[in-house]
């Protein structure tokens, strides 16, 4: 097994949404282990979220099989965002960023037209972009924060494949980020598990109802996973004892996950998986 961060974990100083580079213990994402095979030569990737956590680790691994990538990300997480395009240039792909809320429907548009402008082509596009925020109790989820974590997780994500979807070619793919909350629910993430479900059910639909088009739409849905997002919102001990009840013991690292993300977005490797979650939890089972 490799040797991940585990807890405890130093407190962490970011606040949401979370700059990953000023973090105490850096996320990991560019999955040494892995070993590349051109998957993806020549595909272009949309990647919402792309600056930092799992979307980082997606940007580049998607790139070191051979892609293009787009980000989108919101202009505060710039610092995170022309890391990872310094990185991913420096293995010779190109990088277009697109700062922006997806809560945003023009700019979702937009951000299609752009990609459009810039590669010719969209073969890939990764709903990943989330917003979280745990609250105790039912009283204290405002109708804002309801409102917002909806726009952000499922809006967005309708939105772009709205937009997508268009210019899409027959053996293109979406794959959406869902979670286990969506799967199992969290007491304290009554809105953000609401949408992850709603993904779950979205991508099963989504993936019938372009089936004919040849676009194929899968889900995966992670555990706890170490990114800004999960330390960004928490007090110093649940950030300490994050990951903890996994099997594992741990969280995952972004890199852990990006993995899946290439083998559905391969057509030499998943051009007969459609409408599938998968789960990626650390050793935990679930039932159905």
């Amino acid at each position: 097994m490799p040797k991940e961060p585990k807890p405890p974990f130093p407190p962490e100083s970011i606040t949401p949404p979370g700059i990953e580079e000023k973090m105490e213990t850096q996320p990991q994402y560019k999955a040494p282990e892995y070993k590349a095979a051109g998957k993806l030569t020549n595909k272009v990737a949309l990647i919402t979220g792309g600056d930092s956590g799992i979307g980082r680790a997606v940007a580049y691994l998607f790139a070191r099989e051979g892609a293009d990538v787009a980000l989108i990300y919101l202009k505060e997480e710039e610092r995170d965002a022309q890391k990872i395009k310094n990185e991913i240039e420096a293995i010779n792909r190109k990088v277009l960023l697109l700062p922006g809320d997806v809560c945003d429907p023009g700019f979702c548009e937009q951000s299609i037209n752009k990609t459009i402008s810039t590669f010719k082509k969209l073969d890939i596009l990764v709903n990943n972009a989330a917003f979280q925020r745990h609250q105790p109790e039912l009283e204290e989820v405002s109708l804002d924060q309801w409102e917002q974590t909806f726009k952000t997780n499922i809006f967005g994500y309708f939105y772009l494949v709205k937009y997508a979807v268009p210019v899409m070619k027959p053996g293109s793919c979406i794959i959406n980020t869902g979670s286990i909350t969506g799967l199992e629910g969290n007491k304290e993430l009554l809105d953000y598990s609401a949408t992850k479900g709603a993904i779950h059910a979205f991508t099963k639909s989504l993936a019938q109802n372009l089936s004919d088009k040849k676009i194929r739409v899968n889900c995966i849905a992670p555990g706890p996973v170490w990114t800004p997002l999960n330390p960004a919102e928490r007090n110093e001990e649940k950030v300490k004892n994050f990951g903890k009840g996994t099997p594992i013991g741990r969280p995952a690292q972004p890199e852990e996950l990006a993995p899946a993300y290439v083998f559905l977005a391969s057509n030499a490797d998943s051009s007969y998986i459609n409408g599938l979650v998968l789960p990626v939890l650390g050793g935990e089972t679930i039932a159905g």
